[in-house]
């Protein structure tokens, strides 16, 4: 039997590969994008989880990124209200650091480089009087309160993927491309997964492997992106809820880094992040006792209740693929993504390099763009007036959601109700259709997840096993005992599961 000629295949289930799968099928092309791990496995949900400008980056007159990302926040909080959502974030000025004026300046550009409709402006704080201050060293008087947005990472790349499967694109995780051959009009990709070797051919390459971009062009060229990349480690610790209200704290620290301290997941605070060289032969990233001390030491510089090793309760790492701009410093090197585009020897090839969860659309659109006489698409911005699944509500009706919920469904949990309403919008209502009483929602395995939600993650967002949700689809592993934990897992595990979550992959 002839197998299907694809118009696009796709290296890498992270933000961006995600991003241009679903803008390219979305104009018509016939896309195939493959994860050798699972969505989001990697460095895509190992962010500070943030919808933002970059204000750091405008004393490295990276004005047009800045520009580019502020944007975008609002286009992305319209498309997403349930994953993302505003926060305010309290700037101290501290002596010896960047003074007033200048982060006055900062943030007086910040204001007004991007449009601005939903988010409201800089302001000044008299930290000694502002409730914002009282978790912070008495020497702290002054600060600025701004805005940005938070973003559920993996979601972003889950819900992104599952848009673009509805499409019709072809998304096969626990894939990995172990082969590719390139001939004059196509590739041809020798791919090994659950259902064994698959050969598929494409007319055009997009390698979108984030920190594996190098080994995947290494599978077709025998010449290396390891000058034009470079690897950057950042790490968060999470540790018990350090102070009150929704906003979040931005540091100034001794070595001109910033750092931030978030409220997350109700009861905890993120603290991140580092930038540390890394290394393929350094294996998975993961946190460093280095990185952990620095962390501590930096947020309690600024917190009047110091923060110790004792009291991280969890960590996470990632690799940022970005690309070598030839900055000393790993902190100033570029976020922006870079492309390398390559017709010249065959099928094209399309290599991403860096980037931003901020910018992933704007990537995905300018992808197109570069491959416009390549696959004769137009390329117009159709995906900025589009909601991703669940999203299909206003950016201040979340509350109003969880309250027509509540009232539908009287059996559940407000709380409970507010979690599934943060992660599915209004996808809920589709998940519990036939829910009438307590016992249709199947199993209870603790902190508000029951079976009904795991079937809707399996059927419709690629999960297959109790990582997957528990620590990418959502942060449940942090509310739950061991024991709730092991129970998933073996969920999981059982033959009846392992044999739908197969067909539901495929």
């Amino acid at each position: 039997m002839r197998r299907l000629m694809y118009d696009l295949a796709i290296i890498g289930g992270g933000i961006n590969g995600v991003g241009i799968a679903r803008d390219a099928v979305g104009r018509g092309l016939k896309v195939l994008l493959v994860e050798r791990d699972d969505l989001a496995a990697h460095t895509s949900s190992a962010s500070t989880k943030l919808v933002h400008g970059g204000l750091r980056y405008l004393e490295h007159y990276e004005f047009s990124l800045v520009r580019k990302a502020l944007q975008e926040r609002e286009v992305l909080l319209r498309n997403a209200p349930h994953i993302i959502w505003p926060m305010r974030f309290v700037l101290p000025v501290d002596k010896g650091m960047r003074p007033a004026w200048f982060l006055r300046l900062g943030l007086f550009l910040y204001d007004h480089l991007g449009s601005r409709s939903l988010l409201p402006g800089t302001k000044s704080l008299n930290l000694l009087e502002d409730s914002r201050g009282e978790p912070l060293q008495k020497r702290l008087k002054k600060g600025f309160a701004y805005s940005d947005c938070w973003v559920e990472d993996a979601r972003l790349v889950s819900l992104t993927a599952r848009d673009a499967k509805e499409r019709g694109a072809d998304i096969r995780i626990q894939t990995e491309c172990v082969g590719i051959e390139r001939s004059a009009d196509h590739w041809s990709l020798q791919l090994h997964g659950q259902y064994g070797e698959v050969k598929e051919k494409a007319k055009v390459l997009i390698n979108a492997a984030g920190p594996w971009v190098d080994p995947v062009t290494a599978l077709y060229d025998q010449s290396s992106n390891a000058a034009k990349l470079r690897l950057v480690k950042g790490s968060h610790i999470v540790i018990a809820r350090k102070f009150k209200g929704d906003h979040s704290y931005i540091f100034q620290n001794k070595d001109g880094r910033i750092i931030f301290a978030i409220p997350y997941e109700g009861n905890h605070t993120l603290i991140g992040t580092t930038d540390q060289p890394w290394s393929y032969d350094e294996g998975p990233a993961k946190i460093s006792d280095s990185e952990i001390d620095y962390l501590c030491a930096a947020a309690s510089e600024y917190f009047a209740d110091p923060v110790s090793r004792d009291d991280v309760q969890w960590t996470y790492s990632g690799v940022r693929p970005l690309f070598d701009d030839q900055s000393q410093s790993a902190s100033t090197v570029t976020r922006d993504y870079v492309f390398d585009y390559n017709d010249d020897d065959g099928a094209p090839v399309l290599s991403v390099f860096g980037g931003k969860i901020t910018t992933y659309r704007v990537l995905a659109r300018q992808a197109m763009k570069t491959l416009k006489a390549a696959l004769h698409v137009e390329t117009d911005d159709w995906t900025k007036d589009t909601v991703l699944p669940g999203g299909d509500f206003s950016a201040d009706g979340f509350d109003d959601l969880v309250a027509e919920y509540c009232k539908r469904w009287t059996f559940i949990d407000k709380e409970v109700m507010a979690r599934l309403v943060r992660a599915y919008g209004t996808d809920v209502a589709k998940m519990l259709d036939e829910v009438s009483d307590a016992a249709a929602l199947g199993r209870h395995f603790g902190a508000g997840l029951y079976e009904i939600e795991l079937h809707w993650l399996m059927a419709h967002e690629f999960a297959t096993t109790a990582e997957d949700v528990l620590w990418r689809r959502s942060k449940l592993g942090l509310h739950m005992t061991e024991a709730e934990k092991t129970s998933v897992a073996e969920w999981f595990a059982a033959p009846a599961v392992k044999t739908k979550a197969s067909s539901t992959v495929s």
